[in-house]
């Protein structure tokens, strides 16, 4: 199988002159550029390389993600930054590589020569058929928060997100390995630890996504959460009538090349 890499950027010239670099070494390519997208991207499939450009929002959110998959399924991470960004900030992020604007040819050829050694091959066909999910929180005015679903139940699920989460209410929404329905509701967070892990009970839950779910429980046979990963169930269940609102849908919309 072939090496594949992610680019998260909205410069269209540096675009080019990586995908140039990117073709020279018969790397394949997907393009987007947003934090949203590159992380939803992530969680579905498995990608060699990310190639993240630090003036995108949400840069370093995306980047810490990426060093929270697992070893198996961790890409080489290329941080693009102009003068104005410290270097030590890219690497402290979770970066291996760092590339200066405006990317040079040779500079890129070089470092992609580098970091081939450490890429994997895609694999995402196998990869995507697994439990790798998003599910996307709110709290308060801030925008949505994204964060990888480690195990899920009737009662609620455990995520990994790239900070540690508030113990509050929260309108979610997700969807699940071989679903075209997003699950839709609100969740209470009863546990959290300052790596980011957390457990959401499941407050409220629309009655059309509660059947979904179950259905989609029945068939995978995950109606028990793992040892370790056990969400727990809350003695009392909040009610709070803005618990209905709905996030703002950050599904990805990605191109092979992304620019003209």
């Amino acid at each position: 199988m072939r090496l594949n890499a992610l680019l998260i950027s909205r410069d269209e010239a540096a675009l080019r002159t990586l995908l140039a670099g990117l073709d020279e070494l018969e790397i394949e390519e997907e393009v987007c550029a947003s934090a949203p997208a590159a992380m939803e991207l992530l969680a579905l499939g498995y990608y060699s390389t990310l190639v993240v450009d630090f003036d995108v929002p949400g840069a370093v959110q995306v980047v810490r993600m990426a060093r929270l998959c697992p070893a198996q399924r961790r890409p080489v991470v290329f941080a693009l930054i102009d003068a104005h960004t410290g270097i030590e900030s890219s690497y402290q992020a979770g970066a291996n590589f760092v590339l200066y604007k405006p990317p040079a040819p040779e500079q890129i050829s070089r470092l992609l020569r580098a970091g081939r050694v450490f890429m994997r091959p895609d694999r995402r066909r196998s990869a995507r058929q697994g439990t790798a999910a998003m599910v996307y929180l709110r709290f308060g005015d801030v925008g949505p928060v994204p964060a990888l679903v480690l195990e899920v139940n009737e009662d609620g699920i455990a995520v990994q997100a790239a900070e540690p989460l508030p113990a509050l209410d929260t309108p979610l929404r997700f969807l699940l390995p071989g679903m075209t329905h997003v699950l839709e509701g609100a969740g209470e967070v009863i546990w959290a630890d300052d790596t980011g892990r957390a457990g959401i009970f499941f407050s409220d839950m629309k009655a059309e996504s509660r059947r979904q779910l179950k259905a989609w429980l029945g068939k995978s046979g995950r109606k028990r959460p793992a040892a370790g990963s056990r969400v727990q169930t809350s003695e009392r269940v909040r009610q709070s009538s803005d618990l209905e609102r709905r996030i703002v849908d950050s599904r990805p919309r990605t191109s092979a090349r992304g620019v003209s």
